[in-house]
């Protein structure tokens, strides 16, 4: 089923939490594409950089909501900050009336990542912080946007995390960042409980192996010249760009049966076999698949066969 019709979501109104960059970036777009309002939020702008230090800004996703068609509104939001979310939620109602899709993106914590480090060995406010921009952040934009979202049925909860509910079944190499990334699991898991009963739905949605900004600049390549990467990191032959995960929660969006996949974990290369959508070059990635039967299972088999 293809449902990537330019206006399945006009009218429709969603607010995407991390926003600046990557995969939120792209699912702001994605539904900007299909006619949404989309308020994005992030803590980079034109005149500020987060902890992060790069340099894309909110501002410049909003545009590029609008240019692809819907309305892009920036709200530069530290999702820590309870006051700060809870005065952009009441101007999303202001002057909306309505929140049809919450997308938790919030991270920003790669630089803190510590992998195959004994959790003892980590500075203890290192990993707390991880905690707190990982999950703590979803929790907060949670606590004080469902009451909004849940007003109309059919209102949608995406909590974006790496990896599947199947993956993450094995350690993830480094306690914090484990801990981090398996939460949106429940959370999805438990809030898709808590909203059934209002009609609305909530589900984990993860890319494959992203070809984020950060991650493009670490191979020292472009979305363009990509493949020259994969001589030094054989496993980026099945990486996607952020558009195809991006064009994954479109389609969670547009569906009209979405409550199927309630408390359900899901990722872009499956979503892309169900609803018809491609990455950027026509392929379909499926990088989780890959994993666990070539990577881990041993099967031989190339990249091509789970693109």
């Amino acid at each position: 089923m293809n449902t990537e019709a330019a206006d399945t979501l006009a009218g429709r109104v969603a607010l995407v939490a991390g926003a600046t960059r990557g995969a939120g970036r792209a699912m702001a777009v994605q539904l900007g594409a299909r006619g949404a309002t989309v308020y994005v939020t992030g803590r980079t702008t034109r005149e500020h950089r987060s902890e992060v230090d790069r340099a894309e800004t909110i501002e410049e996703t909003a545009e590029l909501v609008t240019a692809a068609g819907g309305t892009g509104v920036a709200v530069p939001t530290d999702h820590l900050e309870p006051e700060q979310v809870r005065a952009l939620v009441e101007r999303v109602d202001r002057e909306q009336g309505r929140l049809d899709v919450l997308v938790n993106d919030v991270w920003g914590g790669e630089h803190l990542v510590d992998f195959g480090t004994k959790m003892w060995e980590i500075g203890l406010e290192r990993g707390l912080r991880m905690l707190r921009l990982g999950v703590e952040s979803h929790i907060v934009t949670s606590h004080y946007a469902l009451p909004l979202l849940i007003r109309r049925p059919g209102g949608l909860l995406v909590e974006v995390t790496d990896g599947t509910a199947e993956t993450n079944r094995e350690y993830r190499e480094s306690f914090y960042y484990d801990l981090t990334k398996y939460a949106p699991l429940r959370m999805a898991q438990g809030l898709g409980t808590e909203l059934k009963e209002y009609g609305c739905t909530a589900v984990s949605l993860t890319p494959g192996f992203l070809r984020s900004e950060q991650m493009l600049d670490h191979f020292g390549v472009t979305e363009e010249n990509w493949r020259d990467a994969v001589a030094k990191e054989p496993g980026f032959a099945i990486s996607e760009s952020p558009v195809f995960v991006g064009r994954a929660l479109a389609a969670l969006a547009a569906d009209p049966e979405v409550a199927r996949w309630n408390g359900q974990s899901l990722s872009s290369g499956q979503l892309s076999r169900v609803y018809g959508f491609t990455d950027t070059d026509g392929s379909r990635p499926d990088a989780w698949r890959y994993l666990k039967e070539v990577t881990v299972g041993g099967r031989e088999a190339g990249d091509a066969e789970y693109r």
